[in-house]
């Protein structure tokens, strides 16, 4: 048995020197990016507004972590919520008669190279150049922070929409060619019905990533819970600066947990 094993592994071919050169080429790019930063050195000062951090975060602002109004985290939560809930909708309106023209088993091919031109170009600009842009048209405020979500989503939500529609089965495509139905007819009959719990998945994930851009949005003044965190880290007032980041764990940690059992959900039914 040990001879047939050792035969086996002789036969294997031998990876020995791909894997030292990968090592050695990880290595030397390790060094160089390292060149790349300056020396830090640590000041009492430095240390002690590290601890005042640490400590704000240990012992939070309770008035502000439970309390009622429009300036508690509650509050600030839910606008949060609802900003990423309607660019997240806003953003797949946009998206989805964008990826079935972009899909090449839809459309003829001019047609979805310009599409995705103009998605690719969407991708192209940060969220934050986004956000500053709508701020000067709208001021700032929470519907700047919905309409920067929305243009956002466009791109991540259309280039994933493509792939898989991408991904369907031609079969029922070419009998619904075969017995004369139409453009929106092939959509109805032969595309949503498979992609339904795929379009679901995606749009859960892209809400869950809006969360977290909602709340960097607000540090630039598009609404959410990013502006009073910004303050108060400004103000260095870190008791606020942890009751904030306590309900910003808690958010994520509920809509992860959601978002997994709706995946689930969908996977398995």
């Amino acid at each position: 048995m040990n001879k047939k094993l050792e035969a086996v592994l002789l036969t294997q071919p031998k990876r020995a020197k791909y894997y030292i050169t990968a090592a050695i080429i990880v290595l030397i790019a390790l060094v160089w990016s390292s060149s790349a930063l300056n020396q830090m050195t640590l000041t009492d000062k430095g240390w002690r507004i590290g601890w005042n951090i640490l400590e704000g975060i240990v012992t939070p602002d309770k008035n502000l972590l439970f309390g009622g109004g429009d300036s508690g985290v509650a509050y600030l939560i839910l606008q949060t919520i609802a900003i990423a809930f309607l660019g997240t909708l806003v953003g797949a309106i946009i998206a989805v008669p964008l990826s079935f023209i972009s899909a090449t088993n839809i459309v003829p091919k001019l047609v979805v190279v310009v599409t995705r031109f103009v998605i690719m170009a969407i991708r192209t600009v940060p969220s934050l150049v986004y956000g500053l842009m709508f701020i000067r048209v709208t001021g700032p405020g929470p519907f700047a922070g919905v309409m920067t979500l929305a243009v956002v989503s466009i791109g991540m939500i259309s280039k994933l929409f493509i792939e898989t529609i991408e991904d369907l089965d031609s079969g029922i495509l070419e009998s619904l060619d075969a017995a004369g139905s139409t453009f929106f007819q092939k959509i109805r009959y032969g595309v949503l019905p498979q992609l339904s719990s795929d379009f679901i998945s995606i749009l859960a994930y892209r809400f869950d990533m809006n969360l977290r851009e909602a709340t960097i949005l607000g540090l630039v003044g598009a609404g959410g819970i990013g502006a009073p965190m910004i303050f108060a880290m400004s103000g260095y007032e870190w008791h606020k600066v942890g009751a904030i980041l306590i309900g910003l764990f808690v958010l994520i940690f509920v809509i992860e947990y959601l978002s997994d059992k709706l995946r689930q959900h969908l996977l398995h039914g």
